[in-house]
């Protein structure tokens, strides 16, 4: 296998979600095959990147009968978005970080010997004036090639990545992801074999957006409280156009389903864990009314309150409330009495499209 992956297409693929017959995650679009690699159809090892506004993360994967057994992971914290609200550009210690974090990466695929990747870049990305360059950057020095991918499609593969989880049930359901630099909310019809979008929105505020717009880290604690209202109040309008659309459910029967590392750590203080362990996690259905209860107690301590908790720390302590704020808003527009909780999405829906449309071309061969 050559050393460097061979560049993907920066568009979205066009590829639609394909079939599962199994309970995990399902996946992603775009074709990025190393070159000088012969394509071997079931032994292939398949690698999906996300690299987020706050994070850097990477799957690989084989496939199997009944889905996929992943073979190797990774997940860095690079803080690509850090100042981006106000400078509109990733700073040179921002890239100097994912670039140390995406070398990582391709080390790792690599010695995998992955066959087909698809390596994607979001918000940050989207909005920077220097996301292009930075782009090019990470091709030259990494050999990734990543893909800056439409708010649209990074809904989608969050959707297809988590769906699975949903709980039974009958009318749409409604499924989110809260990121570094944008939440996705997709309005689901899960009845069929393949998930239908009904409708869908994406907004420009984040863990890291909306903490860099509103200061909540300060000593004052009427102050705290005033600027958690002022965020709640930033995603509600936001939200508004997309909950002018949302059909009236029931809150008993109404479904919720959220990918992000908020509704993991909220999560796991729900379950009052000693440290975070995604077994417990990932598929647990939360009274909702508790993560209500978690986000109003995080949104009045102190930075170093929140930080002595566990799986939080320091460095999550700063982004969480802005995610308390967001999902709370999310909890306004789609009042279900339960919160499906995933600790899957992008990654994972990038790896079931991929597979998927590589067993397609097998078939036809």
């Amino acid at each position: 296998m050559a050393d460097r992956p061979a560049p993907s297409p920066r568009q979205p693929g066009n590829d639609g979600p394909g079939r599962f017959a199994d309970k995990r995650p399902p996946g992603g679009a775009g074709h990025n095959r190393p070159r000088g690699t012969a394509h071997k159809a079931r032994r292939s090892s398949y690698a999906a990147i996300d690299l987020g506004t706050n994070n850097c993360r990477l799957l690989i994967a084989r496939p199997t009968a009944d889905g996929f057994i992943v073979t190797d992971a990774f997940s860095r914290i690079v803080r690509l978005g850090e100042g981006l609200t106000h400078s509109g550009r990733i700073s040179d210690a921002a890239i100097d970080r994912a670039i140390a974090a995406l070398s990582v990466c391709s080390d790792k695929l690599r010695r995998r010997h992955v066959t087909l990747a698809r390596s994607v870049a979001t918000e940050a990305c989207r909005r920077a004036t220097n996301g292009p360059a930075f782009i090019d950057r990470v091709y030259r020095e990494t050999g990734i090639a990543l893909e800056i991918i439409s708010n649209e499609e990074e809904a989608r593969l969050a959707m297809l990545g988590c769906h699975i989880l949903l709980e039974p049930g009958d009318g749409p359901a409604l499924v989110f992801d809260i990121g570094g630099g944008s939440t996705e909310l997709v309005l689901v019809d899960s009845t069929g074999p393949v998930p239908q979008v009904l409708d869908w929105m994406s907004v420009p505020w984040g863990v890291v957006s909306l903490t860099e717009t509103v200061e909540i880290d300060v000593a004052d604690a009427d102050a705290r409280i005033a600027g958690y209202a002022e965020m709640r109040d930033i995603v509600r309008q936001a939200f508004a156009p997309f909950a002018q659309r949302l059909p009236s459910a029931d809150p008993g029967e109404a479904r919720l389903l959220g990918t992000s590392g908020t509704v993991t750590t909220l999560a796991s203080l729900h379950l009052e864990l000693p440290a975070y362990d995604r077994s417990a996690i990932d598929g647990l259905i939360v009274p909702s009314a508790s993560m209500r209860a978690i986000s109003t107690r995080l949104a009045h301590m102190s930075l170093d309150e929140r930080a002595e908790l566990p799986t939080i720390g320091r460095e999550r302590g700063q982004l969480v409330v802005a995610g308390c704020a967001i999902l709370e808003s999310i909890l306004d527009i789609w009042p279900a009495d339960r919160l499906g909780v995933a600790d899957r999405g992008i990654r994972e829906g990038i790896l079931r499209t991929l597979m998927a449309g590589d067993d397609k071309r097998q078939r036809r061969s």
